[in-house]
């Protein structure tokens, strides 16, 4: 499990971390809206990039959070951190979500009623900060491997993987390398 030391952090940095923490708090443990909104600019811009959701703009993103995104969240939705980056005015975070797809989730799957499938996937997470508040989000994750896992698309004869993918972030032995190519290819030192 990985642990984020922030000690050798400026104090600046440290502060973005913190309100970093609150806005994923207010998301995730307090489920407010409002709260993760404060953390912001005044226009804000964040953007899940696989499926374009998200919004610019304070009331924009506090309606966004409030209605499709803080209430759509499976009860059993949990996080591992893989890594933090922090820079001068921004913080990229790396880390697996898993979940059980019981609920609509119109940030990561829009118009697909609950599958109740179990999902596992990596995400990464570039958070913008200026005059010390939030500015952007930039979400990104592999799309083709929440459809595969979700059951919308057959990775049968595609160059998709599912979890497996999360599971070899965690623990780089967990899954071999280039099992996608060796669908295809003969080679002994693959």
């Amino acid at each position: 499990m990985y642990e984020f030391d922030s000690e050798s952090l400026t104090p600046e940095q440290r502060a973005m971390v913190k309100l970093w923490e609150a806005h994923l708090e207010a998301e995730f443990e307090t489920k407010d809206a409002e709260a993760s909104c404060g953390t912001m600019t005044d226009t804000p811009y964040v953007n899940h990039v696989p499926t374009l959701t998200g919004g610019i703009g304070r009331s924009h993103l506090n309606h966004f959070y409030e209605k499709y995104f803080i209430p759509n969240m499976p009860s059993d939705l949990e996080t591992e951190m893989i890594s933090r980056t922090v820079g001068l005015d921004r913080i990229v975070d790396e880390f697996v979500i898993r979940c059980t797809h019981s609920v609509e989730m119109y940030w990561l799957l829009p118009g697909v009623p609950a599958t109740g499938r179990r999902l596992e996937f990596v995400v990464v997470v570039i958070v913008s900060f200026e005059e010390g508040k939030m500015s952007e989000e930039h979400i990104h994750w592999d799309q083709a491997s929440v459809l595969a896992q979700a059951g919308l698309i057959d990775p049968k004869n595609l160059p998709v993987s599912g979890a497996e993918a999360a599971r070899k972030m965690l623990d780089r032995n967990a899954v071999p390398s280039n099992a996608l190519i060796k669908r295809t290819v003969s080679d002994e030192l693959l």
